[in-house]
């Protein structure tokens, strides 16, 4: 009898994003030496051994859904390549769409030249989200290291439960009830959107990059403080500032950006947990564009201190999926939330720091890299930011053509234009 692994609540919401995105997270890092592909395959068999979710197949059987785990060779998982041209290759992979019925949701690649690697992998959101795919980058670079330098055994993934309910365990009694009755809805409800083109048949995925170099970030840092701004703040600024001025926004409209949230933050001890879903959004908006860029940026910072000071921050909403997801079928569920749902046509989400050290290779560490989002469809936009030694890069994964392409690098034009500004 073949197992069957239950379908949790953000799978299942993701699963219904279909309609806006492909759901694929990507990550890319590059190295300056020839990883052992021998040695990282017995990793990756390891730690696919101990997440059956990377090998199941989504069955949507109209009244539960589930996974259902499937056989696999490891060639099929791990594409191994001497391309010519290495940014073409690493594109090409990248923008890959793994269907949730496959009998993998994750897939790697290792693309090598001139004593050089770039590691490449591919997986379902459906699976697990940024935060838990930096932890499996780290625990899949750790083991490799040791298995390669000591011949420890690769198996030090973590598992265990993939509940979405995590995020009350911390809570006090009262607090749990609290939490768990916050079924105020909040999606966005913003009209504004990215001035992409109109969605064609001929339209293919792209990933557009722009990296903010490594000696601008404490700049960017400093300067924010001196504002009461974190990062986050100053990247947020940039593209609610930057947008108005591609899109032609009147500067008097109000605009919405919806950030997501780690919902980790409530969560004290995760490691009893296996690789999932803990990610939410908040709606960060601004009155107006501002009379400036550095007004601009206090009205972001204010809209982001109100939702930080709440105790609940990201919570709200979830026990009405929950509702939503239990009490009918869910071919059924999917509709009644389709019509209160209302997903974000601007979004931000800022995945953070990759450790280099914590990425590194039997001592390599990566010498660039980054990780990103789902390739949106229009007219939804997504804008993913990764630091790397400092070096911030930010990615927007579109379903468009080369004039989208051409409005992209516009917007990082402007992007990197503001965030000067913000810290001169």
């Amino acid at each position: 009898m073949k197992q069957k692994l239950k379908a949790e609540l953000w799978d299942k919401m993701h699963y219904l994003f279909r309609d806006f995105n492909d759901r694929m997270v990507h990550v890319a890092l590059y190295y300056d030496f020839c990883i052992d592909i021998e040695k990282l395959k017995t990793v990756l068999i390891c730690f696919f051994e101990k997440a059956p979710v990377l090998h199941s197949s989504f069955v949507d059987n109209k009244i539960a859904p589930y996974w259902e785990v499937r056989e696999y060779h490891i060639d099929d998982v791990l594409t191994v390549a001497y391309p010519e041209d290495m940014e073409a290759a690493v594109d090409a992979f990248l923008t890959q769409y793994i269907p949730p019925e496959s009998d993998l949701q994750m897939k790697a690649a290792v693309f090598m030249g001139d004593g050089k690697s770039v590691l490449c992998i591919v997986e379902n959101h459906m699976c697990m989200d940024g935060g838990d795919f930096k932890y499996f980058m780290s625990a899949l670079c750790k083991a490799y290291s040791e298995y390669d330098r000591e011949g420890k055994s690769p198996v030090g993934l973590r598992t265990g439960k993939r509940d979405y309910a995590a995020v009350y365990e911390d809570y006090s009694y009262a607090e749990q009830r609290m939490a768990k009755n916050l079924y105020k809805n909040v999606c966005a409800k913003d009209d504004h959107r990215f001035p992409l083109t109109r969605d064609s048949i001929r339209d293919a995925s792209f990933i557009a990059r722009r990296t903010i170099p490594a000696s601008k970030f404490d700049r960017i840092k400093a300067a924010g403080k001196s504002h009461g701004a974190t990062v986050n703040d100053m990247l947020l600024t940039a593209y609610f500032y930057s947008l108005y001025e591609l899109a032609g926004f009147d500067r008097s409209e109000s605009v919405t950006i919806s950030c997501a949230v780690d919902l980790r933050r409530h969560i004290k001890d995760n490691s009893g947990e296996g690789l999932t879903n803990h990610t939410a959004f908040m709606q960060c908006a601004v009155p107006e564009r501002g009379e400036d860029v550095f007004q601009t940026l206090r009205y972001v910072v204010a809209s982001s201190e109100k939702y930080k000071k709440d105790k609940f921050m990201g919570l709200y909403g979830l026990p009405l999926l929950n509702l939503g997801y239990s009490v009918l079928p869910h071919a059924a569920s999917e509709e009644i939330i389709k019509i209160g749902y209302s997903n974000p046509l601007l979004a931000m989400s800022n995945i953070g720091i990759l450790d280099e050290k914590a990425l590194a290779l039997s001592g390599h560490e990566p010498t660039e890299g980054f990780m990103t989002g789902a390739v949106k469809y229009k007219p939804y936009a997504l804008l993913s930011a990764t630091t790397l030694r400092k070096a911030i890069t930010l990615s927007m994964c579109v379903r468009g053509n080369e004039e989208d392409r051409a409005i992209v690098e516009r917007f990082f034009d402007l992007f990197e234009k503001n965030l000067d500004a913000l810290t001169k």
